[in-house]
């Protein structure tokens, strides 16, 4: 298994495995409805040539995505300045347990330090798999500092 960047011409695969993701949390529709999909491909392919977005794809040995990792720099003062944000990352059921996801996380982290940063911040689902999500995460070195709130405008 190895992790990489996604590149241009795998926006596809990326919108396929954050699409998977809602579906499994339940909120596929939700999340994109009134989203033009097409669009959403053509922003993921110009967001991941700015340097502020990349996607890290998790493959198997053959080649195929199994997992995929979103992370977006945002900036902060209480942060201290320029920090990461783990948007989605999901594993295929059948290759979760194998330390696929802390491969994607750690490639993150690697990330976040050769830019500077000295912080990642994700946000865990608010259902069923909340709990074993906050598990993971508290496992690889996150702590738990609050709820997350959204006003959609």
């Amino acid at each position: 298994m190895k992790v990489e960047p996604a590149r241009d011409h795998e926006t596809a695969t990326v919108l396929a495995l954050v699409k998977a993701l809602l579906a499994e949390l339940g909120g596929e529709g939700q999340e994109f409805a009134g989203i033009d999909r097409d669009k959403l491909q053509g922003d993921i392919a110009k967001n991941l040539g700015s340097g502020r977005f990349l996607a890290l794809l998790a493959r198997d040995d053959s080649g195929t995505a199994i997992g995929v990792l979103t992370l977006s720099e945002s900036f902060a003062l209480y942060a201290g300045g320029e920090y990461g944000v783990i948007d989605e990352m999901y594993v295929r059921p059948q290759f979760r347990g194998q330390g696929v996801g802390r491969a994607l996380v750690d490639e993150a982290a690697a990330i976040a330090r050769d830019r500077g940063w000295f912080r990642l911040d994700v946000t865990g689902p608010e259902n069923e798999c909340d709990e074993r999500a906050v598990r993971f995460y508290e496992r690889l070195g996150f702590e738990f500092t609050g709820r997350k709130l959204r006003r959609l405008v």
